[in-house]
């Protein structure tokens, strides 16, 4: 693609601001500490505008990887139902620099991001779009992986994408060698130029350090779930690490680690920059191995609020970062990390624990009502019903210490 006319990159202010070094032995203080103490953080609303914030003309970018490619520090999710003749939110964004959209065949979005592909030129868009197969018990075959790239690409409209990601995926299997020899034919001939993979479960880490033995020039980007509640997690860290000296682009998504008392954090945050949402995202981008962010913008106010935060040169103060880890340690038990490897062997069947977490919190803080509830009922009833099932072990483990019968039964009520 001919990526748009770059602006300012972003600018280090003096507000008392510190490095990643800092951020994670923050993050450990405020972590063992923060369980036994009071939200000491003011009862104002959340936040007072500063009026003269520096603000780049455009979102900022920076280099992807090893790839030599630059895209935007904010992308455009593509989960989505956009408007099929006009949509103004895809425009908006791409004028404001937003000029990467993340798709994905499970979104059902392709046509109406096809159409916004013809409308401003293929070569002013960077499409990266990810696999319709989400990874189930036992990992897909590439030849599945393929043929739905292929369907993919008649969705878009397109003859090539600037990079295919696997969706979600669960099994180290996939990133053997035949899926990389397919990932390596699709590049040669021109489908895609650039491969990668989504993930968010339990076994991130695992995927990332598998990743990082194959190095950057098969694997050139990675999506992964990401924000301020990790920063303290060393395995992870430890990943990233290996993957950054691969030559691996990291990209963060659910960067926002919504929980069901938001609302109430929104109004104990103190900035005078920031709303905690903006927070959130410059926390993740506040770490240097951080290429860009992926954020699902529904309406224009948080595209406006969302874009500002990117575009802004002003970064977080400690006293902004402490509030965010005292939320992460306050809220632990709110927050389902993902990780089905140790909940899941604690029961006997099929149950999808994490999953059916997951989609109450889409409904719980995104407000999507309705992708929770697809989602929900597309579970098989044995991956979906818990009567029955001894969930007394699963509780024990978890780390988070989330009360999993009680969100469980929630999530029938309101999703099923």
């Amino acid at each position: 693609m001919q990526i748009p006319p770059k602006d300012n990159r972003r600018n280090t202010m003096n507000r008392d601001t510190f490095g990643r070094r800092e951020l994670f032995k923050r993050a450990a203080s405020v972590g063992a500490a923060g369980l036994g103490m009071g939200v000491a953080l003011g009862v104002n609303e959340a936040h007072a505008q500063a009026p003269e914030i520096p603000l780049a003309a455009k979102v900022p970018t920076k280099k992807l990887g090893t790839t030599g490619e630059d895209i935007p520090i904010l992308l455009m999710g593509g989960s989505n139902k956009f408007d099929m003749t006009f949509d103004k939110m895809l425009h908006r964004a791409h004028k404001m620099g937003m000029y990467y959209i993340d798709g994905g065949r499970k979104y059902g979005s392709g046509a109406a991001i096809g159409v916004f592909l013809e409308q401003v030129g293929r070569d002013n868009v960077w499409l990266t779009s990810k696999s319709g197969l989400w990874g189930g018990n036992d990992p897909d075959p590439w030849e599945r992986y393929h043929d739905d790239f292929i369907k993919e690409l008649a969705d878009l409209k397109t003859d090539h994408m600037d990079m295919y990601f696997l969706h979600g995926i669960k099994h180290t299997e996939v990133l053997g060698p035949d899926y990389m020899k397919m990932a390596d034919r699709l590049k040669k001939e021109g489908k895609t130029k650039y491969f990668g993979f989504s993930c968010h479960d339990g076994n991130v880490v695992d995927l990332m350090n598998k990743a990082a033995t194959i190095g950057g020039d098969g694997i050139n980007a990675i999506m992964f779930r990401y924000n301020f509640t990790m920063y303290g997690d060393l395995e992870l860290n430890k990943a990233m690490d290996a993957c950054v000296k691969a030559g691996i682009g990291l990209i963060g998504m659910k960067t926002q680690s919504s929980v069901p008392k938001d609302g109430e954090m929104v109004k104990k945050f103190q900035s005078n920059t920031y709303t905690l949402h903006q927070a959130r995202l410059k926390a993740a981008w506040a770490d240097e191995r951080i290429t860009a962010c992926v954020s699902g913008i529904n309406n224009m106010k948080i595209l406006k609020e969302n874009s500002t935060a990117a575009r802004s040169q002003v970064e977080l103060t400690a006293k902004e970062m402490t509030q965010l880890h005292r939320f992460a340690a306050q809220t632990a038990d709110q927050r389902c990390q993902g990780c089905s490897e140790i909940c899941e062997t604690c029961v006997d069947g099929n149950l999808k624990i994490a999953d059916q977490l997951r989609y109450l919190m889409y409904d719980d803080s995104y407000g999507d009502h309705g992708q929770a509830q697809a989602l929900y009922r597309a579970l098989d009833a044995d991956q979906r019903d818990f009567e029955g099932v001894d969930l007394s072990a699963a509780m024990r483990a978890c780390p988070q210490g989330i009360n999993i019968a009680e969100r469980l039964a929630e999530a029938k009520v309101r999703l099923a």
